[in-house]
């Protein structure tokens, strides 16, 4: 009996995304299914270029079609990637300032010293390496790192129209207080001057058309946050801690701000999670695993650990993050085991249609 077209597909209906649970066909990621004689080409849509599972699907999809009692000589598997957007309803959808950028991920910490904007930076960097359209905004109005991060501390703003270009360096788009603001000025705001300095950033920069737009937000429960969840329609939230107890403290805050503004927290990193002497021997300075402890009671997602790494530090000071993602390094798999936990968070969010806009409650008690 000769190999079909159906009979492929009927396999990979049995065959389901790791993440989402439902099988490839019934989410349209079977793009197309060629059939000559007994050789097999199957074109799957992930759901986003990070997929932290393609290789399973990709064994999973072999397995079952190999499986056929038609006889199988040869499986190919090419993969696409399409980023699904979470949809605003309502009044979210009308009223969304950023109507192209298809996922708004906020990156917080509750508080400062936790390495939140190396986590933002290395974030934006990993998923433009996989592949994505990739924006992140410096909405830390009192102590913009991004300058000296990305190296861009000596570039000038330009303009079309009323409208900010962003900077455009090691594969993203960008946008910062701290170029237009220059180096050394203090940044001191009141409520209302940061609810406009925020606002102008975010939606006065012409983005254009992105999948992800990072948002690394100061430290702390504040108005930046409160102006962020009012502004736009964000996809969810990454909060960043380091393994110790005080840490986790503030952390726990930043987890019920934004579950309290109806904000999806996608998951917890922690950084700074160990350090590799160079003796070769491992050193838990700030207790590793506290985070993902603090994951698990909270029942959050665990995005994974950063560790203490010299070049880290030094690359970022430089402003040459993308030199930590040197291939084959274990900073490089650090880091992108961390990016792609996230962006299979993100698209089972997206997939799951659970979107809710983001709301402000004031009580008086």
């Amino acid at each position: 009996m000769a190999l079909t077209k159906e009979a492929v597909l009927g396999q990979l209906r049995k065959v389901n995304d790791p993440e989402l649970h439902r099988d490839l066909v019934t989410l349209n990621m079977v793009k197309d299914v060629t059939v000559e004689g007994e050789n097999v080409r199957i074109q799957i849509e992930l759901t986003t270029p990070a997929c932290p599972l393609k290789d399973q699907i990709e064994t999973d999809v072999r397995a079952a079609v190999t499986a056929l009692p038609d006889r199988v000589q040869r499986v190919d598997v090419e993969f696409t990637a399409n980023v699904k957007a979470a949809t605003p309803q309502g009044k979210a959808a009308e009223n969304n300032p950023l109507p192209d950028v298809k996922h708004i991920i906020a990156v917080g910490a509750g508080k400062g010293g936790v390495g939140k904007s190396t986590v933002a930076v290395s974030l934006a960097l990993g998923l433009a390496r996989e592949g994505a359209e990739v924006g992140l905004l410096d909405g830390d109005i009192y102590g913009p790192s991004l300058p000296t991060m990305l190296g861009i501390g000596g570039h000038e703003v330009r303009a079309d129209g009323n409208m900010m270009l962003p900077f455009t360096d090691h594969g993203i788009k960008s946008m910062t207080i701290g170029v237009l603001a220059g180096e050394e000025k203090p940044l001191i705001w009141r409520g209302p001057m940061a609810h406009g300095a925020f606002r102008d950033l975010a939606t006065r920069t012409l983005w254009g058309a992105l999948d992800y737009l990072v948002i690394d937000l100061p430290p702390g429960t504040g108005d930046v946050p409160l102006t962020m969840s009012q502004l736009m329609p964000l996809t969810g939230a990454v909060v960043v801690c380091t393994p110790q107890k005080v840490a986790q403290d503030d952390a726990r805050r930043a987890v019920r701000m934004f579950q309290q503004l109806n904000v999806e927290v996608l998951g917890v990193v922690e950084n700074m999670s160990y350090f590799i002497g160079d003796d070769g021997k491992t050193y838990d300075i700030f207790g590793r695993g506290g985070a993902e402890t603090m994951a698990t009671q909270m029942q959050i997602p665990f995005l994974g650990a950063v560790p203490i790494n010299m070049a880290l530090r030094a690359n970022c000071d430089a402003g040459t993050p993308l030199a930590n993602f040197e291939e084959g390094t274990k900073l490089c798999a650090e880091l992108e085991n961390v990016v792609r936990n996230l962006a299979g968070q993100v698209s089972v969010h997206a997939m799951s249609g659970q979107f809710q806009q983001p709301t402000i409650s004031i009580s008086g008690d």
